[in-house]
């Protein structure tokens, strides 16, 4: 979900070491079906309640616990399985007609039928309504949806697209209930209507109550009696402190590197809890405005990317909970090579930025302004945009500044092309390389740096696009990834694992935290 700037924003470890894996975790001391309810915190808000809109981690989460789609990612896969549907198939012999046959006796929490009607209705509405912190800029390959019957759900593609069954499987292929939703607007009253394992119960300022749906029928073995959420709002002091304390059973996306540091070693005030890490595909990178008349030169890029030093700041700013990341497409995601670390080195030179510089005319200190955004991204963002400020002075190349402004404000000035430099995080809608490269450098990418390559964009992409077999992908993402590197329209810094702290006494966690970036609240079991 990308960069939720919407999806993006980064959680923020990565690398935990093994040791950290403790029991809470372990298949062998899960109390099963228990019946208990979890009480969970999280630094994160959630921005929506209807799949029409939300396109954040925070909205995800709830979608993917609420709603159902007609696939979905079981644990540890990075292939969607049938889920609404009993099975899912390319019916045209390629990658433009993909056909769904829906499950017998299917219904929403509210008790009505779920048809093949309801599934057009759902992918109609959030193409209708084409919110702009909504999933519709998924589908821009995605010309109609009918419905031969009350079974059967056929979508015809404008363009070759073999990622489509892992788009209809995020939670932006989420189904609501036709009879409970406006077909023209956003629902806006707090509550949702969907046929997975959870019931919305209540949503407030400071809380969501999760219930479990008694007409869910899927795949899921929920392990608890439900989920209370509880929001801090970017508050991690407080998110730490109610931890600690025993208010909470999970915590969730937002506790700092030196929180997370302070909880593995301090026993004597972590008594009690333990870390949970897993795999994830979750990135940062520092990204370049192309029209900007400072960053838009390439010797004052290149510079830069000679300059950073990924190790230093994953050392002093995430404390090692972080990797430093060489290139768009991250390690563990098809295609994945190591562009920027092949074209700029694994340490900084001074003596390559400063060629890279003068190359491009420039015989002065380049004055720069690096912009962050104090949570959005991670709650470490901030401290670490001033390291990299610092590493860029101490070449003596750069006069670095850092300026860091509330997100609303970020996004809109970031629209209008006032910041040369800024960071974004992203974290994945599909595990897929298509969804590290096609929102990045496709049509209306949700960068807005204003980059364009045309062997991208007209040969790359569309050829990626339309492989069904996803292996034979490597050497065309290689190319679009060295032409990055090359042409640095941005700079991809470090990639994330998942993580969570839990109480001793809470079981599951680590079926909760992949690549696929969906946390099942049903796998979390309490006892």
């Amino acid at each position: 979900m990308n960069i939720r700037t919407q999806w993006p924003v980064l959680t923020m470890a990565t690398g935990l070491a093994a040791g950290l894996l403790t029991g809470c975790g372990s298949d062998s001391g899960g109390s099963g079906d228990s019946g208990s309810n979890v009480v969970m915190g999280m630094s994160d808000d959630v921005l929506a309640t209807d799949p029409a809109s939300g396109y954040d981690p925070g909205s995800w989460l709830l979608f993917n616990n609420v709603f159902q789609s007609l696939l979905s990612f079981p644990n540890g896969a990075t292939e969607p399985e049938p889920d609404l549907a009993k099975d899912c198939s390319f019916a045209d012999g390629g990658t433009t007609v993909y056909e769904c046959t829906l499950k017998d006796g299917l219904k929403f929490s509210n008790g009505e039928a779920l048809t093949a009607k309801d599934v057009k209705f759902s992918f109609d509405r959030m193409l209708k309504i084409n919110d702009d912190a909504g999933p519709a800029i998924m589908f821009p390959m995605l010309d109609k949806v009918e419905t031969p019957d009350d079974k059967t759900v056929r979508f015809d593609l404008k363009y070759a697209d073999a990622t489509f069954p892992s788009k209809i499987a995020s939670g932006a292929g989420s189904v609501v209930d036709e009879s409970s939703y406006d077909a023209d607007g956003l629902r806006e009253d707090g509550e949702a209507v969907g046929s997975g394992p959870y019931k919305l119960e209540s949503f407030g300022e400071d809380e969501a109550v999760f219930t479990v749906n008694e007409n869910y029928q899927g795949t899921a073995d929920v392990e608890n009696s439900g989920v209370t959420l509880k929001f801090f709002h970017g508050d991690q002091d407080a998110l730490k402190k109610s931890l600690l304390e025993g208010d909470l059973d999970v915590t969730y996306r937002g506790l700092s590197a030196s929180d997370i540091s302070d909880i593995e070693t301090d026993t004597s005030t972590a008594s009690g809890v333990d870390i949970v890490d897993g795999t994830g595909a979750e990135v940062q990178h520092l990204v370049f405005n192309m029209d900007d008349p400072v960053t838009g030169k390439l010797g004052v890029r290149q510079a830069i990317a000679y300059l950073l030093d990924r190790e230093a700041l994953v050392d002093e700013v995430y404390q090692g909970t972080a990797t430093p990341l060489y290139s768009i497409i991250p390690a563990g995601i098809t295609g994945h090579n190591t562009a920027f670390f092949d074209t700029y080195g694994a340490r900084p030179s001074k003596d390559k930025a400063e060629e890279a510089l003068r190359a491009d005319g420039i015989d002065d200190k380049v004055e720069l302004t690096l912009w962050s955004t104090p949570s959005r991204y991670g709650p470490s963002t901030d401290q670490e945009l001033k390291a990299i400020a610092k590493q860029l002075n101490d070449s003596g190349l750069f006069d670095a500044t850092v300026e860091s402004v509330a997100f609303d404000r970020y996004e809109k000035d970031i629209a209008a092309g006032k910041y040369g430099l800024y960071v974004k995080g992203w974290v994945p809608d599909y595990p897929d390389p298509d969804n590290f490269t096609g929102p990045f450098f496709g049509k209306g990418n949700v960068l807005d740096n204003n980059y364009s390559n045309s062997t991208i964009t007209g040969d790359l992409l569309p050829k990626t696009a339309a492989a069904s077999e996803r292996s034979a992908t490597e050497k065309e993402y290689a190319e679009l990834q060295n032409i990055v590197a090359t042409d640095v329209p941005l700079i991809p810094v470090w990639q994330a694992k998942q993580y969570a702290v839990v109480g001793d006494d809470v079981y599951g966690l680590e079926y909760c935290l992949d690549a696929s970036t969906v946390f099942r609240f049903w796998e979390i079991s309490k006892g």
